[in-house]
């Protein structure tokens, strides 16, 4: 049985959730678009892994897997998010990594880095988003920005998104 946790960071005011361990599991077998898994070995490492929230290491087994987000939340919370449901690459290990470590950071943080906060409502339609430059000190810049978005109380998620690429990074629930 897994122990594949979904937080990532306690300590901060938000948390960073990872892709679901039994999300994990299926998409190793078949993603999200109907694409069987194809496990490679990481040669440089740095890719941003969605099972544990961190870069991954020359040498790990990892998979670049297409996941739709939304739809996944919208099938745990009977949602209809129609057109706004999409998919996209994201990195995940091979076999399962046990989840994220605790940390006092959000996931792929540095100072400079721009990511787009969607905010979704219960019914999985956009209800907003944000630019976000992080600044010097990351997670002041999305403690901010996360407090600012869960503030309307139609925001049920938020999903946190790289600009360069449109990654999906992680999602943050409402508290």
């Amino acid at each position: 049985m897994s122990t594949h946790t979904t937080t990532a960071r306690p300590a901060t005011a938000h948390t960073a959730r990872a892709v679901p361990a039994a999300v994990l599991a299926e998409l190793r077998v078949t993603d999200d678009a109907g694409r069987a898994c194809v496990p490679h070995t990481a040669t440089d490492g740095d890719d941003p892994l969605r099972c544990c929230l961190r870069p991954s290491a020359p040498g790990e087994r990892i998979a670049l897997v297409s996941y739709a987000p939304l739809r996944r939340w919208a099938a745990e919370t009977g949602a209809e998010p129609g057109a706004y449901d999409e998919q996209g690459p994201v990195f995940i290990h091979a076999e399962d990594c046990g989840g994220p470590a605790p940390s006092e950071a959000y996931p792929f943080s540095r100072p400079g880095a721009l990511r787009v906060l969607r905010r979704y409502d219960a019914a999985g339609r956009i209800v907003g988003g944000r630019l976000l430059e992080l600044p010097e000190t990351p997670a002041d810049g999305f403690d901010q920005a996360l407090t600012e978005a869960f503030a309307d109380p139609e925001v049920a998620l938020v999903h946190v998104r790289a600009v360069e690429y449109g990654c999906f990074h992680f999602e943050v629930r409402r508290p």
